[in-house]
């Protein structure tokens, strides 16, 4: 009866790590949407309300880990049980990294002074966000659902957005060497691109987290890279 206890106690903690965890998936989506909406439609108060944001991203991955804590303190499981745990912190730390670089990305909405604006740049622009929106949220979706194949397309998805990344580059050096007054916009450009290439690859860290969680083991494969650029980005703990 105690152990029957027990058991049911463990499901409703793990329950309710799954539940935090998929909210604070939720709040990053929606940063990065409006992020990169702010970016193209120079709003300031939306990357204003985008940096805002993050605090509650925040506080979500720390109430995370520390029911994960608790819960491990408490319960004491093992295989299996011990590695959705631990697999909800590693998720939890991937979305709070994500929820820095959108918010480096509101960050920089109120720099861009330029009218310059062209049009086959914010496309290739939004059409990389769309691809890694797309990824978070199945990647996402296949961790709820304990999906390992689903997870497993998401991280050989990776290769895509790099190659976008790099696209993107070739045409904003273009772009900087054609006329001197566009390179503070390119620039602005140029690292929210390497933020989006970054949240990308941060999906991809969840699909193995994923593989983690089901497999008991980490994948041994190279991860598939598509990106020949070495563009700086601002590391998100010092944002």
């Amino acid at each position: 009866m105690a152990s029957e206890h027990t058991a049911k106690a463990f499901d409703s903690d793990l329950q309710e790590l799954t539940r935090l965890v998929a909210e604070m998936g939720g709040l990053v989506e929606r940063m990065i949407t409006e992020s990169v909406d702010a970016l193209i439609r120079r709003d300031v108060a939306l990357g204003k309300r985008v940096v805002a944001a993050d605090i509650e991203i925040d506080n979500l991955q720390r109430v995370i880990e520390e029911r994960a804590v608790l819960t491990i303190a408490r319960r004491q499981p093992m295989a299996i049980d011990l590695r959705e745990i631990v697999s909800a912190m590693r998720v939890a730390t991937d979305l709070e990294r994500i929820g820095d670089l959108a918010k480096n990305m509101g960050k920089r909405v109120a720099a861009l002074e330029s009218d310059f604006q062209p049009l086959k740049l914010i496309r290739g622009l939004e059409h990389m966000t769309d691809l890694v929106l797309s990824q978070v949220k199945s990647v996402l979706d296949a961790y709820a659902a304990h999906d390992l194949p689903a997870a497993m397309n998401v991280w050989k998805g990776d290769e895509e957005v790099d190659a976008i990344c790099t696209s993107l580059f070739r045409e904003l050096l273009t772009y900087m060497m054609e006329d001197p007054r566009n390179i503070s916009f390119c620039i602005h450009l140029m690292f929210c691109a390497k933020n989006i290439e970054r949240i990308g690859d941060h999906a991809t860290n969840i699909a193995e987290t994923v593989f983690y969680m089901i497999e008991g083991q980490q994948i041994t494969d190279k991860r598939p890279k598509g990106d020949m650029t070495n563009f700086a980005t601002t590391v998100p703990g010092n944002t």
